[in-house]
């Protein structure tokens, strides 16, 4: 017994007039890391995890899926913690994690993922670069990503207006 069946339209329409908005995803590009890296200071250091994309249309929008591991905050200094932060080339675009980790007194903490999606507007047909970078919170801290050879991705999806 077949029980599917098919609608086709070509607009869905809203009450007020108004179509909705179709999109559909028109490329994906994954880039990967195991890398491990360290930073002892508080300015920012790249994690080693990068990808390029090359929008079709200064109308499409970048679905940027981030999945950073084997992060790391030691007990070199008390109060300390890692920051993580999203880039487009040099911008910064999104803080996606602030204290995390937070090793309070002495100890070393351990985490699975710091992980975010942000859905940007780059309005470019330009190749547009998408990196994270990471930092401690005190000076004299110690954090790492990809502790233990972790592996951390990064996805860019076209989406197509």
């Amino acid at each position: 017994c077949n029980n599917m069946s098919i609608i086709q339209v070509d607009t869905l329409q809203k009450r007020d007039g108004s179509t909705f908005p179709i999109g559909k995803i028109g490329q994906v590009v994954q880039a990967t890391t195991t890398t491990e890296v360290s930073n002892t200071t508080t300015s920012y250091a790249d994690t080693g995890l990068t990808a390029s994309i090359t929008p079709t249309a200064t109308s499409s929008k970048i679905l940027v899926t981030v999945h950073q591991n084997g992060a790391r905050s030691q007990s070199d200094q008390n109060n300390n913690s890692i920051y993580l932060k999203l880039l487009r080339g040099s911008t910064d675009i999104s803080q996606i994690f602030v204290y995390s980790l937070y090793t309070g007194s002495g100890i070393d903490l351990y985490g699975a993922s710091l992980s975010t999606s942000f859905l940007d507007t780059p309005s470019t047909t330009s190749a547009t670069t998408y990196k994270t970078q990471f930092k401690n919170f005190v000076s004299g801290g110690h954090v790492r990503l990809q502790d233990t050879a972790a592996m951390s991705t990064i996805t860019l999806m076209e989406v197509l207006a």
